[in-house]
């Protein structure tokens, strides 16, 4: 598949939609393991780690840093959270079991 192939959409919002339904992060994080390489989930890991960082107010340099990763990868991760009903922010307080904020 290339990302303009609409089976792209389908089979990521059939994936979403399973994760979801498990309620076991065990299982979710035993599945990533399986289905990605190890450097995709180094790679999936990493901009985790970046959200999570930018949302303590972390300097985008000092993230660069610790992550080993691109100023243009925290930018767009920055731009990503402020978005109105951004879903980095509605993951992030789902994770962290927080309701207020800009859902």
């Amino acid at each position: 598949m290339t990302i303009n192939d609409p089976r792209v959409n389908e089979n990521l919002a059939d994936l979403a939609a399973a994760l979801a339904k498990t309620g076991d992060s065990e299982l979710v994080e035993s599945f990533l393991r399986c289905l990605l390489t190890p450097a995709e989930t180094a790679d999936i890991a990493a901009r985790w780690a970046l959200v999570k960082a930018l949302d303590k107010k972390i300097p985008q340099r000092e993230i660069a840093k610790n992550l080993g990763l691109s100023l243009c990868k925290i930018t767009r991760g920055s731009r990503e959270l402020k978005k109105s009903g951004s879903a980095f922010r509605r993951v992030l307080q789902a994770a962290s079991g927080t309701t207020t904020g800009n859902l």
